[in-house]
């Protein structure tokens, strides 16, 4: 899953496609068929930031930006659109428009975004994120961040299905980096095979973080070694979905990996 932000204020590539509110069509286009010919199956589109202490942006303004990188890549790419939004009607806008799943750090919590999950009939990803993200880091209080976690992601499982969403519908995300210490995002990649148990596959997020900062002092422009290193680590873990900005990088790394395990 190939990470295209269209923010100003992404926490790695914001400003990149987005300059004084105007979508960069042909720096969009250019990425976006880079991130399919590297090896990308989902292109996941987001227009709020959500990193840590990120100011919310309006509707409106979240639906202009997607809707614009949506309308640009689907005549011209042969990939599955993810749409990274909490916001019922970019998921509705977005569903319309042919994307193929909803990818919701909020976990359909927000309201109406159930129902929007619902109506469109898309396969959706819950995500955990302990709080708003200008708050999140506020909160890492957790008796075991494993299982907290695990809770969180099975009850709102729950809520779907009661919803009308079906099983094989659904996968969830553990949401590294919102809401955890550098030490509990390890730990959780370390664990990661300990939410396979809800049956469902597991999409993991690691590319360029702040966990790989602590570790390493590199600015997230030179984490892409580390994060491929990550991904690997989250594949052998059963890790099912890679969000990553760095497609080629990534996708060298898990072949060489498949070929160590005998998948050539």
């Amino acid at each position: 899953m190939g990470v295209l932000n269209v923010t100003p204020d992404s926490f790695s590539d914001g400003g990149q496609l987005i300059s004084r509110g105007a979508i960069l069509y042909d720096r969009l286009l250019e990425r976006a068929s880079q991130m399919v010919a590297d090896g990308a199956a989902i292109l996941d589109i987001g227009g709020e930031s959500t990193r840590p202490g990120a100011a919310p942006v309006s509707p409106q303004e979240e639906l202009d930006r997607v809707m614009g990188a949506v309308q640009l890549i689907l005549p011209r790419l042969d990939v599955i659109l993810s749409i990274d939004t909490s916001t019922p009607e970019v998921m509705r806008e977005a569903a319309q428009a042919g994307a193929g799943l909803l990818n919701d750090v909020r976990a359909f919590s927000r309201k109406g975004a159930m129902a929007a999950a619902v109506g469109s009939h898309l396969p959706i990803s819950l995500m955990h994120m302990s709080d708003e993200p200008n708050r999140m880091q506020e909160q890492t209080d957790y008796a075991d961040v494993v299982i907290d976690v695990k809770a969180f992601l099975e009850h709102r499982v729950a809520v779907c299905r009661e919803a009308g969403v079906a099983k094989d519908q659904m996968m969830i995300d553990p949401g590294f980096g919102f809401g955890k210490t550098v030490s509990q995002n390890y730990e959780m990649l370390r664990r990661l095979e300990e939410f396979a148990s809800l049956g469902l596959p597991i999409l993991v997020g690691v590319s360029r973080k702040s966990m790989i900062g602590a570790v390493t002092g590199r600015p997230s422009s030179k984490r892409v070694v580390p994060s491929a290193v990550l991904a690997v680590m989250a594949a052998a873990r059963k890790a099912s979905v890679i969000r990553v900005h760095d497609v080629a990088e990534t996708a060298d790394a898990l072949a060489v990996w498949r070929a160590t395990e005998g998948e050539l």
